[in-house]
């Protein structure tokens, strides 16, 4: 099928209208959409130029360590809230880092809000096609004086460390590493601030990008930063036997690249899909938890360490 968009609808993709471009932006977004920009620490950045009319969010403020889990559900409303963000309002996401906002993008899902949208490419698509950049702060919006709904709308959208250990035990579903090989086979943590090496035993390698760089999703992305066709995805997913069908939950070193993963999923119409939030960072430091170093595993042809 066809993934070229049409005024931001990829129409390879069940839920393709949540994936924009930024024609779309320019053309189609009315003024009862909320538009962000997602970083982390990185409001100087944004208020040096951002797209207009956007707010921003930090996820800060929607994570904490050390383990960077998802915040309190009350915390977590109360910052809906205070942004405007109802569950029945359309929410735009974009970042200078694409796993920032998806991110947020897959915590919105989580709490409730039904159309919740990312700038395919992000940022950067923004700045090669040459449009304008709005300096400054965007004063907020008028606060919501309610979500409209229950939160968490999706708590099936989250899994705790304790959901994870009974799926292992059960093999109800499938357990996806959303990190790159040297991780997923133990020859390093990845992260600076996270020392155990090695991988979760009966995950399924679901690849990232690459080796040493946590912020790269290389297997999933075209050079240019947007997303692949949905048949590569789910062909690269199939040889490692992850299957749309079965309950799918992924997850990384922290939640950013599992939450981009989780959320192509969601766009090719995936529903049994779940992040772990806590991911290796939070299971590493449990010392009764199992872990397993494939150090003695090849690469399969074409996938490398980087991308297929």
């Amino acid at each position: 099928m066809d993934s070229t968009p049409l005024f931001g609808l990829r129409r390879d993709l069940p839920r393709g209208r949540h994936l924009v471009t930024p024609a779309w932006l320019t053309r189609v977004a009315d003024d009862a959409s909320r538009l962000f920009e997602v970083g982390c620490g990185a409001h100087d950045a944004y208020a040096a130029g951002h797209i207009p009319g956007a707010g921003y969010l930090d996820t800060t403020w929607f994570e904490h360590g050390p383990l960077w889990n998802k915040v309190p559900d009350a915390t977590l409303l109360q910052v809906l809230l205070a942004h405007g963000i109802r569950h029945d309002v359309t929410v735009v996401l974009y970042g200078r880092n694409v796993l920032a906002a998806a991110r947020v993008a897959h915590l919105l899902l989580y709490a409730g809000v039904a159309d919740v949208r990312l700038l395919d490419g992000g940022f950067a698509a923004w700045q090669r096609a040459g449009l304008p950049l709005e300096q400054g702060s965007k004063r907020p919006g008028p606060a919501a004086d309610d979500f409209g709904t229950t939160l968490p709308a999706r708590p099936d959208y989250l899994v705790d460390m304790a959901q994870v250990r009974t799926l292992l035990r059960h093999g109800q579903g499938t357990l996806v590493s959303i990190r790159t090989w040297n991780e997923y086979v133990g020859k390093t943590s990845g992260y600076s601030y996270i020392e155990a090496r090695g991988d979760i035993p009966g995950a399924l390698w679901g690849r990232a990008g690459e080796d040493g760089d946590v912020n790269s999703m290389a297997a999933f992305h075209h050079a240019d930063g947007r997303m692949k066709p949905a048949a590569d995805i789910r062909r690269m997913w199939g040889a490692s036997g992850i299957h749309a069908g079965r309950q799918a939950v992924f997850y990384c070193g922290t939640g950013w690249r599992a939450s981009l993963a989780f959320f192509y999923a969601w766009l090719m119409g995936w529903d049994d899909i779940a992040v772990y939030d806590g991911g290796w960072c939070e299971w590493s430091r449990d010392l009764d938890n199992p872990v397993v170093c494939r150090t003695d595993l090849t690469p399969a042809r074409g996938s490398a360490s980087a991308s297929p």
